[in-house]
């Protein structure tokens, strides 16, 4: 293999995309079902897991390849929360419900206030136990515009077994567009392209945030280097002149 060859490559594997993305969701709602049917295209009902996992794997999007490293979350219990370490080291966030379990689209409402919350303020010790409390009016926090919050997805699962659905796609629909994110039901069960989709939806996200971060950052970098310019204007001409 030629030099130029193998500088090629490099250069390839050194602009190769990386996005991490935390799946999160009530317990029962299917996150390793779903992350699963994205990686290999398989589907496995039952998951007996005790502990968070971690995957990396490499997948195209739109032709390009992007190495995705995606943690599934592991709730002991409808009341805990991402913890402050979890929300540290996603670049963006799936968040899952079940259309079947209104309990489930409830604690998704709640914690992604809690995750712009932590996001924007780095508040929580790391790796500590968090729980999660309701908001009331007047509480702590309140609510927080999501053109603050990190990047994000909104995701319906279980959308075969509509006969048991608690959950309407208009509620849905209504909270993603409080959350200004993209919003789709689907079943890990079932489909494959349209959990992809998800995913590579959550990716465009982070590419999009980082792409403002760095417009605004170059942004800030000129401002303080610009010059201020003097414009004559029409009262100049009454001046006394030398």
């Amino acid at each position: 293999m030629t030099s130029t060859a193998i500088r090629g490559i490099r250069r390839k594997k050194s602009s190769l995309s990386e996005v991490k993305i935390a799946v999160l969701g009530a317990p029962g709602v299917g996150k390793s079902a779903l992350i699963v049917r994205f990686l290999t295209k398989r589907y496995i009902g039952e998951y007996d897991h005790q502990a968070e996992q971690r995957y990396r794997n490499e997948i195209l999007v739109d032709g390009e390849p992007v190495l995705f490293e995606i943690l599934d979350t592991c709730n002991k219990n409808s009341e805990a929360v991402p913890s402050q370490d979890t929300i540290s080291w996603a670049d963006g966030f799936l968040l899952v419900y079940s259309i079947t379990d209104r309990q489930s689209f409830n604690w998704v409402k709640r914690v992604r206030l809690h995750i712009c919350e932590r996001k924007a303020s780095g508040r929580g010790g790391l790796g500590a136990a968090t729980t999660l409390t309701p908001t009331h009016a007047g509480g702590v926090g309140g609510d927080v515009s999501p053109t603050l919050g990190p990047p994000m997805v909104l995701l319906g699962n279980k959308a075969d077994m509509v006969h048991l659905r608690q959950v309407s796609t208009e509620e849905g629909e209504i909270l993603a567009k409080d959350l200004e994110c993209f919003f789709c039901e689907v079943a890990a069960s079932e489909q494959v392209l349209q959990v992809a989709n998800a995913f590579h939806e959550v990716f465009k996200e982070v590419q999009n945030v980082r792409k403002r971060t760095k417009t605004s950052l170059l942004d800030r970098v000129l401002g303080t280097k610009a010059t201020r310019i003097y414009v004559r204007g029409k009262s100049d001409s009454a001046l006394p002149k030398d």
